[in-house]
């Protein structure tokens, strides 16, 4: 169906969820199917926007505005209890089960398949940096425990280093960001991730990198921000940047 693009590849089976469910759409759709599909449909329009550029040097941002490509929907999360009182059984089941499908695929692959929204809250007692205001009343009749939340670093920071150099690469490729170093024209490789790992402090920075200890010598994994921060860094300055942080 997909020539030239590989059984696993994340676009691929981006496309064939989608294709599901156009086929399913000829039979039944309820509303509650734009929660479980919206990840597919936002990450299937920048796959697009993505090989459009690749394959025909068109950049679909100059024809259809930004704004336009970013998906506008309701993300309450759903209830499997509704959705069973909602709707026949058989109805039920099939939403329930392409939500369980979706989520375990998601959770297997990156943002060529689905981009995830997840939600953190965190408590800060500086008010110009917070959003939602709560209050904490030592006097009042319903009390509150501030807990701190487990994250699992399989979902936060899931890059590897040699994932990230890639998704690095591709980004630059993608915004037409030629890099240099000494010089002359290079490619984004190890040792300028490393260079910029050093410079940064980003080992240290529980933001951008997990440290897996349980290993005889530390493991480190990266966050989609480690990939993000570099990206940004690298185009204010990519002719010196590199250059720059290896000297200092």
């Amino acid at each position: 169906m997909f020539p030239g693009i590989q059984d696993k590849d994340p676009l691929r089976l981006n496309l064939e969820k989608i294709i599901e469910l156009r086929n399913t759409s000829t039979h039944f759709i309820t509303v509650e199917y734009e929660m479980v599909y919206v990840p597919l449909f936002q990450a299937c329009i920048l796959n697009y926007n993505e090989k459009m550029s690749v394959f025909h040097n068109v950049d679909m941002t100059k024809i259809i505005p930004q704004n336009f490509l970013t998906l506008s929907v309701s993300m309450k999360a759903l209830s499997e209890s509704e959705i069973i009182a909602k709707y026949p059984e058989e109805i039920a089941t099939k939403i329930l089960d392409a939500k369980n499908n979706i989520e375990d695929l998601t959770m297997n692959n990156n943002a060529k398949f689905a981009i995830r929204i997840d939600h953190y809250h965190y408590i800060t007692k500086k008010k110009e940096e917070a959003t939602p205001l709560i209050k904490i009343d030592s006097a009042a009749d319903a009390s509150v425990k501030i807990i701190k939340e487990l994250k699992d670093p399989n979902n936060t920071h899931k890059y590897t280093a040699k994932q990230c150099i890639i998704s690095i690469k591709e980004r630059l490729i993608k915004d037409k960001t030629t890099i240099f170093y000494n010089g002359r024209e290079v490619k984004f490789t190890s040792f300028h991730f490393n260079n910029f790992c050093k410079y940064y402090g980003l080992k240290e920075n529980e933001r951008f990198c997990y440290v897996h200890r349980h290993f005889s010598a530390p493991q480190y994994s990266y966050s989609q921000q480690a990939i993000d921060f570099i990206v940004t860094e690298i185009e204010k300055d990519p002719e010196n940047i590199l250059n720059n942080i290896k000297k200092s």
